[in-house]
């Protein structure tokens, strides 16, 4: 396997490993677990009707919400995510995470760096745990 390929994926068992985390310390007050199930290529995370499916290819992160919700993400290998879009263009505003109730932080001028792993884990869990 090649370097960078070996890296994407530590970095993708990384980011399962901080969604199990986060959704856990978010379940904690209502005695609530979500489950987290993690392959090479897909990460999925449920909590009641609420689910989150990344598929990743390489360093490109698909995400798709039960609401329809979905973008396009990329890992870098600074361990952080970003915005496949320049967020200022028309279209990317409508799609950019930071435009939708899943926020990954990711405002104007992030999108060059991304957001960090943990950041992005915890925005998911908690839009996740988060009872309506």
């Amino acid at each position: 396997m090649p370097e960078t390929a070996r890296l994407y994926l530590e970095l993708w068992v990384s980011l399962a490993s901080l969604l199990r985390s986060y959704t856990a310390v978010h379940g904690l007050n209502g005695d609530r677990q979500a489950t987290v199930e993690l392959g090479e290529e897909r990460i999925t995370v449920r909590y009641a009707e609420k689910w989150l499916d990344l598929q990743r290819c390489g360093e490109r992160v698909n995400w798709l919400r039960e609401n329809g919700q979905s973008g396009v993400l990329e890992l870098t290998e600074a361990g952080r995510l970003r915005s496949k879009d320049d967020p200022r263009s028309p279209k990317a505003r409508d799609l950019h995470p930071s435009n939708q109730d899943l926020s990954l932080g990711t405002r104007d001028l992030g999108y060059l760096e991304g957001e960090e792993m943990d950041m992005a884990a915890e925005a998911w869990a908690r839009e996740l745990m988060h009872e309506s």
